[in-house]
């Protein structure tokens, strides 16, 4: 069985020493005088906690609270904790869903703006320890914790700032109670990947039985940095989320769709969770921080389930299209599948889930550059392990680059007979840097190129569907860089199937 804290551990320790050689010498050049350098890294640069989280590309959300009995989107706070009641909580069955459905992770609702929290939390009785559910005894943190762990993925909590139950809401207490409450899943349930929190910020409310409106000035009023601190103290590895970071940002919307480009780096004043701020969906280039995207949406039109939906799930196609403007856009997908009032994910969720891998898989399976002859116009020293091989290598950390100067380069891929192409796939080596801000791609037709695609961002990972094109070469051009493009993958497809 995998051991998730011992690979996290591991993982931490590789991007480590990536970021650390980045700029130096590989052991063999420090054998060889001649042997070039590696190009130095294009900062701002991702930590190694942003580095695993760029690995996980696609996990999943799991909404689940009173909301789901009372058919709510958004609970006012005032629900008798009895109102939880499902009948046959699955937490195996929700994790092995996800990790069937190719998903790297799973974040809960640990606790949403109703403030009923799904553990046993000390510092409140508006949680599972009062409802009728495994009599008062169950922890659904718990068991989705440890069921996450046995399927192998990562687990992450979302932990509402917003709290419509709690009578010292928008009073300083509540922050002391919401810390305490973090301090409880950062030191109880194992590793967490992420800590989520949301930008909903005040509004009308329960409050302790004052049923009131409270606002409160989102820029003062959590002190984000002291929050974040205990985060960075209990549970280093972990990546947190917010609309501003401060590991990865909000897209801007909740459809799952990043911004045409989508770069990950954004420019970072005093904003907070919850403020205005512009940008979110494209990114800023250049940017003081690296600050990527992640792209949130449900698999129904709601977060939680509602029966009245079952009817409106998303299809494998649909989910498919948003993977190629999400995670193809250089972005992480974070699907939301809402478990139903017994606590299980549906079978017609379940369904779509499984179309949707297929075509994942199918589409990107044959990548019909592994058996063609890789021919780079110019490579760094005309050392191999910058070689043009590196770009099919499958290993993220290689890359095809250049001598310094070289900034817009040519490779064209030949495969010896024609082809047809239909979706194409570009990765960076993201240790140094985004470097690459233009490019574009052409086919071999009528005795000369013709271009088929062009871009700017890449990033993590770039994934263009077009116009099938049948042709025996394709020729990449960086049309313009910031530095020495550093390419670790490129990969070319057949077009993709319908569903």
């Amino acid at each position: 069985m995998m051991i998730i804290a011992d690979n996290w551990l591991a993982a931490a320790g590789r991007w480590a020493a990536v970021l650390l050689l980045a700029a130096l010498p590989s052991s063999r050049a420090a054998l060889s005088p001649a042997a070039p350098a590696a190009p130095a890294p294009h900062p701002p640069l991702p930590t190694p906690r942003q580095l695993q989280w760029h690995e996980m590309e696609y996990y999943g959300f799991v909404h689940f609270t009173v909301n789901t009995f009372t058919d709510k989107e958004w609970g006012y706070g005032d629900e008798d904790p009895s109102v939880f009641a499902p009948t046959d909580f699955d937490a195996d069955q929700i994790a092995g869903t996800a990790r069937e459905a190719g998903m790297a992770g799973l974040i809960l609702t640990a606790k949403h703006h109703d403030g009923f929290c799904l553990w046993p939390s000390a510092y409140t009785e508006h949680s599972v320890k009062n409802s009728r559910w495994r009599g008062g005894r169950g922890d659904v943190v718990r068991e989705m914790s440890d069921a996450c762990r046995r399927h192998g993925i990562r687990f992450g909590v979302y932990l509402s700032p917003w709290d419509r139950n709690h009578a010292d809401y928008g009073r300083p207490a509540y922050i002391e109670y919401y810390r305490r409450q973090l301090r409880e899943l950062l030191t109880q349930y194992g590793p967490l990947f992420t800590v989520w929190f949301d930008g909903a910020n005040g509004g009308d409310g329960y409050y302790g039985g004052a049923r009131e409106r409270r606002n409160i000035d989102n820029r003062t009023y959590y002190d984000w940095a002291g929050t974040w601190r205990i985060v960075r103290e209990l549970m280093p590895d972990a990546v947190m989320f917010s609309d501003v970071g401060p590991d990865f940002r909000w897209v801007g919307n909740e459809r799952g769709i990043a911004g045409e480009p989508c770069w990950a780096t954004l420019n970072i004043g005093d904003g907070v969770p919850g403020g205005t701020r512009a940008n979110l969906n494209q990114g800023e280039r250049p940017g003081t921080h690296w600050l990527p995207a992640e792209c949130d949406v449900s698999i129904r039109p709601g977060w939680f389930y509602h029966a009245a939906e079952d009817a409106r799930v998303k299809t494998p196609a649909q989910l498919f299209d948003i993977y190629l403007q999400s995670v193809g856009r250089g972005a992480c997908l974070n699907l939301n599948i809402p478990p139903d009032r017994r606590g299980r994910i549906p079978e017609i969720d379940r369904r779509a889930l499984a179309g949707f891998r297929r075509l994942r898989e199918a589409a990107l399976g044959a990548n019909l550059v592994a058996g063609a002859r890789i021919e780079p116009g110019q490579v760094r020293g005309g050392a191999a392990r910058f070689g043009g091989e590196m770009v099919r290598d499958g290993d993220r950390n290689t890359y095809w680059t250049t001598d310094e100067g070289v900034l817009t380069p040519e490779l064209v891929v030949a495969f010896g007979r024609p082809v047809t192409v239909g979706l194409i796939e570009l990765r960076e080596a993201l240790a140094l840097g985004q470097r690459i801000e233009a490019f574009a791609l052409d086919q071999w037709r009528d005795q000369r190129w013709i271009e088929i695609a062009s871009g700017t961002s890449i990033g993590n990972r770039r994934l263009i569907r077009i116009e099938p094109a049948t042709t025996e070469r394709v020729r990449l051009r960086i049309t313009r860089a910031a530095a020495v493009p550093a390419l670790a993958e490129l990969g070319l497809y057949a077009p993709p199937a319908a569903d």
